[in-house]
């Protein structure tokens, strides 16, 4: 059995790397797949960077291209369509957004490809690359660890494939996001950073107010790209009749006073139990 870590580079997935480094995780993965969205922020990359020379096994680094661009292009549909003609320009809903209907009620969470196009299938499709895994294989030749801890129990999902079987060693260990936090700092680790895509629209308040704070540039980038996605999908999105922002206030980002009281006692939102378990992690 060949076994794979897939490596989000935040705390859970390097935690369950640098705990099988040591020996308390087996057996030793044969590699770590990160997929890169090249949309992190630099301090997951930097982080990533120096991970990467700790482990004594290779981490492969997969893509499926740039999703900040991808977000931003506009597509030509091929064929008719129940929303639009043959030849007419549409955005694909591949990031979740919320929106505003004409009749001012707020909706969540418009298109979601994001986990299973950038992150799940670049990792499949690598695995098979790696181990010669044929279409309609139905023998179970891997087992993909999933840095899900205890405390996210409810993200745990089996494998769709049939030579895959999905493994949770944090989840085995009922070890929580703190306890990683704790065993890293006990054994001389530096602390991840939050591994999501800059602009991604699961983040917290709290996260939003720590990327101002602490990675101002990135800040600037989700800005711009809040205001860049609404005013392509005002051009070629404009059958959805709404405007679609990054945030569940349905506020542009830039206006958001990330510091009043309420904000700073909101959790993350709750479309975020139903997350693939695969970002972030």
């Amino acid at each position: 059995m060949n076994h794979i870590l897939s490596l989000g580079a935040g705390v859970q997935s390097s935690a369950m790397a640098l705990m099988a480094k040591h020996g308390e995780i087996l057996p030793m993965p044969d590699c770590a797949i990160f997929a890169d969205t090249q949309a992190e922020p630099k301090s997951v990359y930097d982080y990533l960077d120096w991970l990467e020379g700790e482990l004594p096994f290779p981490v492969h680094r997969v893509t499926h291209g740039n999703l900040t661009e991808d977000c931003l292009k506009p597509n030509i549909r091929k064929s008719d369509t129940p929303n639009g003609k043959k030849g007419s320009t549409y955005m694909k809903g591949i990031i979740p957004k919320f929106g505003i209907s004409p009749n001012g009620e707020k909706t969540a969470a418009i298109g979601r490809a994001c986990t299973q196009d950038y992150k799940i299938r670049p990792i499949y499709k690598k695995i098979k690359e790696l181990y010669g895994i044929k279409r309609g294989e139905k023998e179970v030749k891997i087992t993909q660890w999933i840095g899900i801890s205890y405390d996210e129990i409810q993200r745990m999902k089996d494998s769709r494939d049939k030579w895959c079987v999905n493994r949770w060693p944090l989840i085995e260990m009922q070890m929580h996001r703190f306890h990683c936090k704790q065993w890293m700092k006990k054994n001389g680790f530096p602390e991840p950073p939050r591994s999501a895509c800059v602009y991604c629209p699961f983040h917290s308040d709290a996260e939003w107010r720590y990327l101002r704070d602490n990675e101002p540039e990135h800040f600037k980038e989700a800005v711009d790209f809040d205001k860049n996605i609404r005013d392509q999908h005002k051009k070629y999105a404009a059958d959805l009749c709404m405007e679609v922002y990054l945030h569940k206030s349905c506020k542009p980002l830039g206006e958001i006073d990330f510091d009043n009281d309420e904000d700073k006692g909101q959790e993350t939102w709750d479309f975020m139990s139903e997350c693939e378990g695969m970002c972030g992690v």
